[in-house]
Parts: structure tokens; C-alpha cells; sequence
């Protein structure tokens, strides 16, 4: 047998999860090909591939070339009974009102269907405490985004997504009128201010790359399938990101007055971030983050009460947004008041 990879430092549940993913997205595999992947010995898999079976997945094995493979019967659809207390179900249906902005996704409709199996099984007095604790957590979604006429393209991308299909899609970006096709890994999706987004590997430019879900017309699972990479970490790709826009980092201070200075004191901006306070009781956030248009965006939300300290080209871009806004005002004071004074005939 070959020289196997190193063992991972992982419990058994980590391992047999790792396996049922290597056996689904591979299609079948033998003890000595899982034993290799997951750097344990071949009477190690054999517990592991017991202890499936007896979960309840439709583990079956053939013999090919000589070798057994192992596979499942199907692509599972269902999974083995997992059981909740009630401060787990409770928490569930917090989760559940927070999701809303979902609604036009097959993921909300995965969601609904998920409940009502739930809630099937309660005791009618415990299914009406959980939907009025979902009735009364009703998240604020002001400017949340329709998702209801990509319903069909996001279909195919949950079904890629589970079971590792790459995918071609149609996607239109900011400010273009024509769509672009791209052909795409999807990895994961990333909920972000009250939007979805895809984060996959796009081989047109062999690159990660977001793309927001509303703006996806079309997607075509393809007969390939992929691996994640084993260094991927949506996490880590987005540090630096301010939001979900990857540019070069730079140091950024903003000085908030005392009027906002408790809202803005005890939130976690980003992960580099470090509050200094003002004796006057202003506060200045510092942090080292990209994306110009989403950091300058957050900045103007506060109006007068937030001052840009650096970079100095930032603030010299707020200074002339305020002027545009300015003139802007103005401009539109004298047409209004113009037509107020006008006589009539």
C-alpha cells in the first residue's frame, strides 16, 4: 500500500464525515484509497465503514477490477434521526424568523418543510410555543433583496453545492447590462447584510471569486464534480475585506462623535479593530480592512457624526462626496423654491 497522507488530528465523527463526503463525491472508493486520504490504517476505515452502516447510511460494496468499492446505494437524500431537547428546538425556531430574508429561495422552502416535519412530531401545546416564538422574533429586513425569480437557477446551485457538481452560470455584475459565463466550484454561500453570496473558485480567471445570487439568471450542473481544497477557509479569505469585496488592505481611523459613540463603541466592526477613547467621549475605530466603496458607505451612514482620519485619500473621497451632495441640495433647493413662488395665471 502506498505511503498514506499524515493522520489528521481528528475525532472519529470528524473522520466518517470526511469519508461519507470522499465516498459520495467520488462515486465509490476502496479501504486502502479512504485509508490513504484520511492517513489512518486499514482497520481503522473498517471500524469507521461499520459504524456508517449502523447509522443507517445505504453503504453497499462491489467487487471492480479485483477490488471491493465501497458506495451508497443512492444519493442519499435522508439522514439518520437526530433528536432535540426543547431549548434546542426553541433556538431552532429563533434561527428560523432570522431567515426570512430567504423567502424565494429553495432554501426557505427547505426550511418551512424542515419545521413542519418538526413541529409533526410535537405535542400540539409545544408546536404552537415554537411557531409563536418565530411569529414574535421578527428580524428587521428594510432593503432586503428578492430572490424569487432566481429561484431555479438557486435550486441547481443547492444541489451543486451538496453534492460538489461544478457548475456553469450566467452572471450579470454591477453596472453591467450583459451577463458573462462563468465556470465555477461552488464552495459555500455567505449571508452578508441581509444578501447571499457564492464564493467558489472561478476557472475563467483561476481565482476565487464572490458573486451575488440575484444577479445569477442561469445554472448548469456539469458531469464533473470537485474537491474543496483542504486549506480552504471562507474565514480567512475574507479577513481582510471590510464586506465581502477583496482589495488591498489599508489602515483606516474614524472618529465618531459622543452623540453616536455608544453605538458604534461595543460592535465588532472588523476583526482588526481597536477603540480608542476620546475625552470628550468620542470614540476613533482603527482597523487595516479593503473595500473603498463599503468602508466609505459605512462612514457616510453617520453623517456629521463620523469624521474619516485615514487614509487621507479616503477622506479626501468623503470630502468631495459631501461637496456633490452639497451642491446637489442646493441645486434642488432653488428649483423647488421656484416652483412654490411661481404665480399662478
Amino acid at each position: 500500500m502506498r505511503k498514506g497522507k499524515p493522520a489528521k488530528k481528528y475525532s472519529q465523527a470528524g473522520r466518517v464525515h470526511d469519508i461519507i463526503r470522499l465516498i459520495e463525491s467520488r462515486h465509490g472508493m476502496t479501504i486502502d484509497e479512504l485509508a490513504e486520504e484520511t492517513g489512518v490504517n486499514r482497520r481503522t476505515i473498517h471500524r469507521d465503514l461499520i459504524a456508517i452502516h449502523e447509522a443507517g447510511y445505504p453503504l453497499v460494496s462491489h467487487r471492480e477490477n479485483g477490488r471491493k468499492r465501497y458506495r451508497f446505494l443512492t444519493r442519499f437524500k435522508d439522514v439518520p434521526p437526530i433528536n432535540f431537547t426543547l431549548h434546542e428546538l426553541m433556538t431552532l425556531s429563533f434561527l428560523r424568523s432570522q431567515l426570512d430574508f430567504l423567502e424565494g429561495t429553495p432554501f426557505h422552502d427547505d426550511m418551512e418543510e424542515i419545521f413542519r416535519k418538526v413541529n409533526s412530531v410535537l405535542p400540539p401545546r409545544y408546536a404552537a410555543h415554537m411557531e409563536r416564538i418565530a411569529g414574535v422574533t421578527l428580524p428587521l429586513l428594510q432593503g432586503r433583496r428578492k430572490y424569487g425569480r432566481v429561484f431555479e437557477p438557486l435550486r441547481e446551485l443547492r444541489d451543486a453545492l451538496v453534492f460538489q457538481f461544478r457548475v456553469s452560470i450566467e452572471y450579470r455584475g454591477t453596472g453591467k447590462d450583459q451577463s458573462t459565463r462563468y465556470l465555477v466550484d461552488p464552495y459555500t454561500l455567505i449571508f452578508h447584510k441581509g444578501g447571499l453570496y457564492l464564493l467558489g473558485y472561478a476557472h475563467n480567471r483561476q481565482a476565487l471569486r464572490t458573486f451575488a445570487v440575484e444577479r445569477i439568471s442561469r445554472v448548469t450542473k456539469e458531469k464533473e464534480r470537485f474537491e474543496m481544497p483542504d486549506d480552504f477557509r471562507p474565514e480567512e479569505k475574507l479577513r481582510k475585506a471590510f464586506g465581502i469585496v477583496e482589495e488591498e488592505a489599508v489602515p483606516v481611523r474614524v472618529r465618531f462623535s459622543p452623540v453616536v459613540a455608544h453605538a458604534v463603541r461595543d460592535r465588532v466592526w472588523h476583526p482588526t479593530q481597536r477603540v480608542e477613547e476620546e475625552k470628550d467621549g468620542s470614540v476613533v475605530i482603527s482597523f487595516e480592512a479593503g473595500g473603498v466603496m463599503e468602508i466609505l458607505s459605512w462612514i457616510l451612514s453617520y453623517g456629521e457624526h463620523a469624521e474619516i482620519l485615514d487614509p487621507p485619500k479616503y477622506r479626501a473621497e468623503v470630502k468631495r462626496i459631501a461637496a456633490d451632495m452639497a451642491r446637489m441640495y442646493r441645486k434642488r433647493n432653488r428649483t423647488v423654491g421656484q416652483a412654490v413662488t411661481c404665480p399662478a395665471d
